[in-house]
């Protein structure tokens, strides 16, 4: 008969984790204080230096947090974790993983498409909660005042992409499924610095942020009409339509950099240069 060898994990990993599971099963509510390391020292058996190396691992995983040097650590709510190291780790996974712009941008428009839907056929559910309706109504003026913003800037890539990144996580926000939001707020994050890449590439941008406009218009219309299946189309129109464009963009370009920079095979038909990586991250939308 085979044993298994026993792991002996270091006592701080299991103080950490039971603390983990106290806070992940909510018998550590958000916004509670955690308890003092005196009486976790009691309450495990351990040293303080074995507590203080448990509560650092939960620091690092977002997992506790203190409003100062020497406040007390408290779980932090739930919408602030959307936001940090937790979203940061599904980033750094997809980066170090090499996941191609095509998938990430293949993977944000099932999950958009998915919550644009979900929006539009909820806000006329004739049995939400009344909670539930005045969230999506925030979601969709937040939504509302976005694309106000982006008619304002102007020719401002950079005002109008943080413009744009608030207007699809609002509409995401509104389906009221938090696991899709924290998800597409990873792929979004994932993928910004291309889209503001790609925009800062053009050489009249504000043709381009008139037409995205537009399309926000139509997709935030389609939402509130309750047309899930429309607001989903025109949703994938939308995000695959621009990262095809910016790569026929980019891949026109860069002939006539490669020329002013002197490359002698830059005059040569394309099918006799070898390719090179384009700032969408060198693959196909």
């Amino acid at each position: 008969m085979a044993f298994s060898e026993v792991i002996r994990n270091p006592a701080y990993e299991q103080v950490a984790h039971q603390l983990r599971e106290a806070i992940l099963d909510g018998a550590l509510a958000p916004g509670e204080e955690l308890p003092a390391e005196r009486e976790l020292c009691a309450q495990f058996g351990v040293s303080r230096t074995t507590v203080r190396e448990a509560l650092r691992a939960l620091q690092a995983q977002g997992l506790a947090v203190a409003s100062g040097p020497t406040a007390p650590l408290r779980v932090p709510p739930a919408e602030s974790l959307s936001t940090g190291p937790l979203r940061e780790s599904l980033v750094h996974l997809m980066r170090l993983g090499r996941v191609p712009l095509a998938d990430l941008v293949e993977l944000r428009c099932a999950l958009e498409a998915a919550a644009v839907a979900g929006a539009a056929t909820r806000l006329h559910a004739t049995d939400a909660r009344a909670e539930a309706s005045r969230h999506r109504a925030a979601c969709l003026a937040d939504a509302h005042r976005e694309v106000e913003e982006m008619r304002a800037v102007g020719d401002d890539v950079a005002a109008f992409e943080r413009a744009d990144v608030r207007f699809h996580v609002a509409l995401v926000a509104a389906s009221g499924n938090e696991a899709l939001q924290l998800v597409m707020l990873a792929v979004r994050d994932s993928v910004s610095a291309h889209l503001l890449d790609a925009l800062r590439a053009l050489p009249a941008p504000q043709r381009t942020l008139n037409r995205l406009t537009r399309q926000h218009e139509a997709i935030l219309a389609a939402v509130e009409a309750g047309d899930g299946r429309d607001a989903e189309l025109l949703l994938r129109d939308h995000v695959m339509g621009f990262y095809r464009s910016a790569e026929r963009a980019t891949a026109a370009a860069e002939p006539r950099a490669a020329a002013r920079a002197g490359d002698p095979l830059a005059s040569r038909p394309s099918d006799q240069r070898t390719s090179g990586s384009s700032p969408l991250g060198g693959t196909s939308a």
